[in-house]
């Protein structure tokens, strides 16, 4: 079968992609933005990719268009899909139908750090011998994709509130039937598909609703929100983050920490990551594991040899004296975790960070109060003002008023960094998506300075 995905460079879209792929389809895509580090996947698997959205790639007919959930009514690729009444379905659905159908999905839902979360319990349970599919939105560095079919009946999910598309508009995790689901967090955001709090709530109701009595979910026991949702009605077995399971010390910087499981066990985990916010992910996935049989001891083994996720927190390289960084972060409590365990690791040394707010939620001025607010642990904030936004970042910047540069365009961004960022500083820049290119032109910059 011949399957064309419509905004395959997207992180999910992409990684279903290569399942399609794995699973012996013929594969193709098309997307506006082409870039690594999911194109070179793409490429890698043997995907065709085209770039913008032509319709006459979908000329032979494919037998099946999946189309992403970034693609509304207007797009030229859509409107001929209509327009010829090609088959179609969502992302999600597909999904649901051809791979999770008959396995033991492992969903991680929240607010933030489920791409953290998913790769840490994707790697417990390979670490563990269980060889488990998985679809993570972004690159475990300790699996060479985002993405794999796997060799058990075991499915490790990163489960998105997102909507599944234009013509669905259920979240994309309702579809996964899970039957260990994790809740990491619950915050308002996606402000261009849900109104309030509540509306998420709602979803996330929606997806407790499917887990079945022999299932459980994973919640941490300090967030009301969360708590709210269990409270409109639960059937499965509940383990809460906090309560059941317990963190009994933590060195500032979350290298390391002691855990204790409900049965009063306990483990030590010295690892590589830091920030409060990767312990509380560390927790959630070793709960997630003990559910399919994995011990607390051998988890904490396998989180010793946990390497991240690129994009988070991501060191790139160090040019000049100047390390620089990579982040996703794109929230305000993202920002401020990621920040802060940061500052906790670094001490004194200056953090410089470089902000792109990009999401919806943030062009739409959600989190205008609070977006500087989530910078107070860097010495020095750039910023870049998206072209089309209808606030100024400067109005909104008292609590960094003195350290905020803002610039109109990726080239003034860069020379102000170049300008300003010193020997020793550590630079981090935060975007959810390929930030003009920033990172390698600030990596080139230096290099050439210091050559100079």
């Amino acid at each position: 079968m011949h399957i064309h995905f419509l905004g395959i460079c997207g992180t999910f879209m992409g990684s279903l992609a290569q399942l399609a792929k794995a699973l012996g389809h013929q594969v193709s895509g098309s997307d506006a933005n082409v870039y690594p580090p999911m194109s070179t996947q793409l490429e890698q698997a043997g995907i065709t990719l085209h770039e913008g959205y032509d319709s006459d790639v979908l000329n032979p007919a494919p037998d099946l268009v999946i189309i992403g959930n970034a693609m509304s009514r207007g797009n030229p690729a859509v409107e001929y899909v209509l327009d010829k009444r090609l088959p179609y379905c969502s992302g999600p659905e597909w999904l649901c139908n051809h791979v999770l159908q008959s396995r033991w999905v492992l969903a991680v839902s929240g607010t933030h750090g489920k791409t953290t979360t998913s790769s840490m319990l994707a790697w417990i349970l390979e670490f563990a011998g269980m060889s488990p599919g998985f679809l993570i939105g972004g690159v475990p560095a300790n699996f060479p994709v985002s993405a794999r079919l796997g060799e058990s009946d075991f499915f490790v999910i990163e489960a998105d509130e997102y909507d599944s598309a234009f013509f669905d508009k259920r979240s994309k995790f309702v579809h996964y039937r899970p039957q260990t689901l994790v809740i990491n967090n619950l915050e308002f955001d996606h402000a261009d598909i849900f109104d309030s709090l509540a509306d998420i709530q709602k979803q996330f109701h929606h997806v407790v609703r499917t887990v079945p009595s022999v299932g459980q979910v994973i919640y941490p026991a300090d967030v009301p929100a969360v708590q709210e949702v269990l409270e409109m009605g639960c059937w499965s077995d509940i383990q809460s983050l906090g309560g059941d399971w317990k963190l009994l010390a933590c060195n500032a910087d979350g290298s390391q920490f002691t855990l204790q499981d409900p049965q009063g066990q306990q483990a030590d985990i010295e690892w590589d990551l830091n920030g409060q916010h990767n312990v509380a992910n560390a927790m959630a996935a070793i709960a997630a594991a003990r559910h399919v049989g994995v011990e607390l001891a051998h988890a904490a083994e396998a989180l010793g040899q946990f390497a991240g996720v690129k994009r988070r927190l991501e060191k790139l390289g160090e040019v000049a004296g100047v390390t620089v960084y990579d982040d996703f972060a794109h929230h305000p409590t993202a920002i401020a975790t990621t920040l802060e365990g940061l500052r906790n690791k670094l001490g004194d040394k200056r953090i410089v960070a470089v902000l792109e707010p990009r999401s919806n939620t943030m062009k739409l001025g959600v989190h205008k109060e609070t977006l500087f607010q989530s910078c107070v642990k860097a010495d020095q904030v750039f910023c870049l003002q998206p072209q089309g936004m209808d606030w100024r970042l400067e109005d909104y910047a008292d609590s960094v008023a003195s350290s905020l540069l803002v610039a109109d365009s990726i080239d003034d961004l860069l020379q102000q960094l170049l300008q300003s960022i010193e020997h020793g500083d550590h630079v981090v820049l935060m975007s959810n998506g390929g930030f003009g290119g920033l990172h390698q032109r600030l990596l080139n910059a230096l290099s050439e300075k210091e050559v100079g």
